[in-house]
């Protein structure tokens, strides 16, 4: 024990002073904080580059825009790769809409991703939508090798709210979505309004539930799923997915892998 706290003690000595570990390979990318007028505060933004990103090559990627990216980020970012490994999908962008940290003080998603509605007093998700469509969207287009035509807009949780919210209010904006364990309530009234018109008839809606997320969480999903797949003029088209002994929040990546699964099957990269 003597020998192996020794050799960690010299180890560590001859780090040199202020050095840094690097970025995992994995996660491999970009940083650039922006300071947003939509929504009054600024969001710490991250950026993934698939494997072999080349800045100046002409192919285009899709691009994964992740809500709660303090968290969600670093635990999708090396999951995408071994997807690509794996499954065979295609590599992408990932984009992390961070905080900076889970203090009430800085991280504001309560607000951000809350849907108007019945008993709602601070309804943020259409300010933080024009974040996305006005701000970030055309930063992240102009400074990487992104594919306007391939957005998707990952969100877990309440951030899953956000992304039903998102297909209703403005359906073109991204190709594909993935809500895992969307926390719908309170706020349920916007997500069950008509949606707005889309030019795109390619678009797609996963909604993902843990078998062993919370049941009233479980309800909330089987409700919203049963009166968007009795409307067939939805401007997407739907899939629910059931994940066996799915937790709330543990099991994202799994969301994650089955709805990334599901809009990329039988598409070419």
């Amino acid at each position: 024990m003597r020998l192996l706290i020794g050799l960690v003690f010299v180890l560590l000595s001859a780090m040199p002073v202020g050095a840094q570990a690097p970025t995992p390979a994995a996660m491999q990318g970009d940083y650039v904080f922006i300071e947003s007028a939509e929504v009054g505060r600024g969001f710490h933004i991250h950026v993934r580059y698939p494997e072999g990103y080349d800045p100046t090559a002409a192919r285009l990627y899709p691009t994964v825009y992740v809500t709660d990216g303090d968290s969600l980020f670093p635990m999708l970012a090396p999951v995408q790769l071994f997807l690509h490994y794996d499954d065979g999908l295609p590599e992408v962008l990932m984009v992390g809409i961070a905080y900076g940290g889970f203090d009430p003080s800085v991280n504001r998603r309560n607000i951000d991703f809350q849907t108007p509605g019945d008993r709602v007093e601070q309804a943020g998700a259409a300010a933080f939508q024009r974040f996305l469509t006005t701000e970030l969207i055309p930063q992240i287009e102009s400074r990487y090798r992104s594919d306007p035509e391939r957005r998707i807009l990952f969100g877990q949780s309440r951030g899953g709210a956000f992304v039903l919210y998102s297909a209703v209010t403005d359906p073109d904006r991204f190709w594909g979505r993935i809500a895992s364990n969307p926390s719908i309530t309170p706020g349920i009234e916007s997500l069950l309004s008509p949606a707005a018109s889309a030019a795109r008839r390619d678009l797609s809606l996963i909604v993902a539930s843990g078998t062993r997320d919370r049941a009233d969480l479980q309800v909330e999903a089987a409700h919203w799923l049963a009166a968007w797949e009795a409307r067939p003029e939805r401007p997407w088209a739907l899939y629910g997915e059931r994940i066996d002994g799915g937790t709330h929040a543990a099991d994202a990546p799994a969301a994650y892998r089955r709805g990334m699964s599901r809009l990329f099957a039988g598409v070419q990269d």
